[in-house]
């Protein structure tokens, strides 16, 4: 098991605020997990008694609709933190998270994390300020839900698994995700999200390799309207 004050994960979010003591005895108490790609880590309406770090692995948020839809809200990648807004709120989790691949991550019971946030005011601030940046990116997606239109939406979603997860070395995109999941992230029904990924292919702004998409023409997505 890692130690916590050792492992270079935690520069990547609030817990760098912690001091080498606090770290010390988070360790002492965490739990390491491994868990499969289509594993639940915890579901919506669920107490969260904790918040979960990401050590390996991706793992998508999402909510059900009324009408019985996944809307995936967002992609959450090695180094964050997974949980913590529910567990400050006392909240029951209003969202899903599953794991994309194969994932390791380590439970800090919600006491600990708690103790922290009333003595540290650095680590609160930093749970704050991610907490507001959760919130300009909660906004953003209903902004572009309004304003854009599907095409945009999608092209704008592979440029950010581009970005954001790189490539394989056939340079197809390193993240796979089912058609439904494009369509979940983008809100818009699977259907219309297979039509649009075939007209990206048929203008040779992508290609496929197996259920792989290879993007053909970076500048070309940024372009769609």
């Amino acid at each position: 098991m890692s130690k916590c004050e050792q492992c270079i994960i935690k520069q990547f979010n609030s817990l760098k605020s912690l001091t080498k003591d606090e770290l010390m005895r988070i360790s002492s108490c965490k739990t390491s997990m491994n868990i499969k790609k289509g594993d639940v880590i915890f579901d919506e309406g669920e107490t969260i008694n904790g918040v979960y770090c990401i050590k390996e692995g991706i793992c998508k948020l999402s909510k059900l609709s009324a009408n019985g839809k996944d809307q995936i809200v967002k992609i959450v990648v090695k180094g964050d933190l997974l949980g913590y807004r529910s567990m400050v709120s006392d909240e029951v989790s209003n969202l899903q998270a599953v794991a994309l691949i194969d994932m390791k991550v380590c439970f800090i019971p919600k006491n600990e994390i708690i103790n922290d946030l009333q003595t540290n005011p650095k680590f609160s601030f930093d749970v704050l300020k991610e907490m507001a940046h959760n919130l300009r990116e909660a906004d953003d997606i209903i902004v572009n839900m309004a304003q854009k239109s599907v095409r945009q939406r999608l092209a704008e979603t592979l440029i950010y698994i581009h970005d954001s997860f790189g490539v394989n070395p056939d340079k197809t995109l390193s993240i796979l995700l089912s058609r439904e999941d494009f369509a979940n992230i983008v809100g818009t029904a699977t259907e219309s999200a297979i039509r649009v990924l075939s007209q990206f292919k048929k203008d040779g702004l992508i290609s496929m390799v197996g259920k792989k998409i290879r993007i053909e023409n970076l500048e070309g997505l940024k372009r769609i309207e």
